[in-house]
């Protein structure tokens, strides 16, 4: 057994057991190190977006203060999700190991295949649920943060 697959199992069972949420457990590893691991709290702190892969990329920002992790990979015991696929990018994850496919976290009670059925939905299709409004004023607030000399894009 892959070591840093061990440590995001042993992660998902500590949390399981402990009545946090699924058996999604993840760690972060760069250069052959862990800098970050967690696992789902979607029940306990009544937080949706706590999955295991958003818990460890959490800690592992935390612990090298950065909110870059390019180089970093992630292991993982359940393929991501949309949401957790799109933090891992964002982080800049250069690799990502799972040990249970989308179809497996589905065969357990979990969503995630209607999430990625629903990828090809455009905004236009949601326009009942997603609504632009204030558009200048926000405008204005991209036009603030563009002038500004120390901006942080990412």
């Amino acid at each position: 057994m892959n070591e840093f697959m061990k440590v995001a199992i042993d992660e998902a069972r500590k949390g399981i057991l402990a009545g946090d949420g699924g058996p999604f457990g993840s760690v972060i590893v760069k250069d052959g190190v862990i800098i970050g691991k967690g696992h789902n709290h979607v029940v306990s702190r009544n937080d949706p977006t706590c999955h295991g892969e958003i818990d460890a990329i959490r800690n592992a920002c935390k612990n090298i203060n950065s909110f870059d992790l390019s180089g970093a990979d992630v292991y993982t015991t359940g393929e991501p999700c949309p949401m957790c696929l799109g933090a891992i990018l964002w982080a800049n994850i250069n690799k990502i190991y799972y040990g249970c496919s989308i179809k497996e976290n589905d065969s357990i009670g979990f969503r995630d295949e209607i999430f990625y059925k629903n990828l090809s939905i455009s905004t236009k299709k949601m326009k009942d649920r997603i609504i632009q409004i204030d558009h200048e004023e926000c405008k204005e607030l991209f036009k603030e943060y563009a002038e500004l000399n120390n901006k942080t894009s990412y």
